[in-house]
């Protein structure tokens, strides 16, 4: 089962991620994924065990971005893989049956690759343009996820990300995405999880169940 919200870390240094996940678990989060963005792989794994000690206290999934390996030498709750990123084919064979795999997409067909590799989410975006990262894809907006979503029909969560605030996440869920990823608008404060939630309905009952196609 998917939340339907996720805290995607952001700070300034490794200090604040995980600083910002620890926040982010005491305010109600279900799912954060550590997005660390360093060369060395030593490093990120002494991070990533710190989140997943963190995570853990408050029973709170994690999820690991890129690093398939170190998603599995802490026993994390999965990865999400970008496009440049290793196949999910490749990562499945790698880790643990319990461990799941996300994907980004931005086309209809970039979501239909990610099913045929049985991801078990897929992030769908950018909403709008973010800082968060650079040299993105085309934004989607309204229009573009009701595009896909009414020829992609799937049980796999379809998540939304990119520069996503409160106010979006109605029309958002209107269009079939079934969650929302968020990264800035959670960091600028942590209150906005507890409203996410409630406008997404995401009680551990109304969690998305994956499912194979």
């Amino acid at each position: 089962m998917i939340p339907k919200l996720h805290y995607i870390s952001q700070g300034n240094s490794p200090k604040d991620h995980l600083e910002n996940i620890q926040k982010a678990c005491t305010s109600g989060a279900e799912l954060v994924q550590l997005r660390l963005k360093i060369s060395s792989e030593k490093k990120l794994l002494k991070f990533a065990t710190e989140a997943r000690e963190i995570t853990a206290h408050f029973q709170t999934r994690l999820i690991i971005n890129d690093h398939y390996k170190i998603a599995k030498a802490i026993k994390a709750d999965g990865v999400h893989l970008g496009q440049t990123d290793a196949s999910p084919a490749v990562a499945r064979k790698y880790l643990y049956d319990w461990q799941i795999i996300g994907g980004t997409a931005n086309t209809l067909q970039e979501c239909e690759l990610l099913l045929d590799h049985q991801v078990n989410y897929i992030s769908l975006g950018p909403f709008r343009n973010t800082n968060t990262k650079e040299n993105t894809p085309p934004v989607l907006g309204i229009n573009g996820y009701t595009a896909i979503t009414d020829i992609l029909k799937t049980g796999t969560p379809l998540i939304g990300v990119g520069g996503i605030t409160t106010n979006d996440v109605v029309d958002i869920l209107k269009t079939g995405i079934s969650g929302i990823a968020v990264s800035e608008a959670i960091t600028r404060d942590f209150n906005n999880i507890k409203t996410f939630n409630q406008l997404l309905n995401a009680s551990s009952t109304a969690e998305q169940r994956y499912t194979f196609e």
